[in-house]
């Protein structure tokens, strides 16, 4: 682990932090490579139920891929691919707390995660076209994919700025925040799914993901749904309905 990328676990919420505020939290090799190190420790009971993925200082949540490592070759695009396809590839809940503005390649970041709050008031563009540059053509997928074709083209062949009001209305932001409600509110929702049966929630993220994609197989669709209904989850889940408690959920 690196003190550029922080990792800290509140019972069954992990909370990653890109630690580079005087670089606008901007990902090089060094930060990069600490993610994958941190992701490859979720196994089994190492894992958390849910994710938050958030940046140090409150000007910027990331900025993207270091221009300065880019160009120098040290990194490429297809490292930055890779880590963004590694947390959109998490079973859990991920949510990204957005806590400033957001440029480049950490918009799609922010996209890898399930869930996005952001602060009012904050800012977001993809100067990509501005500058020569197509963006990737994974992290094209992703935009498109997560936020529609007419809502992409704004952002990459437009290079349009968006404010924390525009950003909800293009479907970027769930939430939004006042800076001052800004934490609890990102604790109030990492909890709420923390809280839920981890079987159930990872298998409706995995089916969601496949039928975005047009990639749904009904009879493993099918095996996914008979697991939870078959769980001890389950049982649980409607015990605590009839005793009026709050369930204690095992993910199996």
């Amino acid at each position: 682990m690196t003190d550029t990328i922080l990792y800290e676990r509140r019972g069954e919420v992990g909370q990653l932090t890109l630690n580079v505020p005087e670089r606008h939290n901007s990902l090089g090799e060094e930060q990069l490579l600490g993610i994958r190190d941190i992701l490859s420790g979720f196994v089994g009971e190492e894992a958390p139920r849910v994710l938050v993925v958030s940046g140090a200082g409150d000007r910027t949540f990331c900025a993207g891929a270091s221009l300065k490592e880019l160009n120098s070759g040290r990194i490429s695009g297809e490292l930055f691919q890779e880590t963004t396809d590694r947390i959109a590839a998490l079973p859990m809940p991920t949510l990204a707390a957005i806590n400033g503005n957001v440029f480049g390649g950490g918009v799609e970041l922010a996209l890898s995660c399930d869930f996005r709050v952001g602060i009012e008031g904050t800012r977001l563009r993809v100067p990509a076209a501005a500058i020569g540059l197509c963006y990737p053509i994974g992290g094209i997928q992703r935009f498109v994919e997560r936020l529609g074709v007419s809502a992409s083209k704004r952002l990459l062949m437009a290079a349009e700025e968006q404010d924390s009001d525009a950003m909800r209305e293009l479907g970027f932001l769930d939430y939004v925040a006042t800076r001052e409600e800004f934490a609890s509110t990102v604790q109030k929702l990492a909890d709420n799914l923390a809280g839920l049966a981890p079987l159930a929630a990872r298998a409706m993220k995995q089916l969601i993901g496949q039928s975005a994609l047009g990639t749904l197989d009904p009879a493993e669709a099918e095996v996914l749904v008979a697991r939870c209904r078959e769980s001890a989850d389950l049982v649980e889940g409607f015990a605590a309905q009839r005793e009026k408690r709050t369930p204690r959920f095992r993910g199996c």
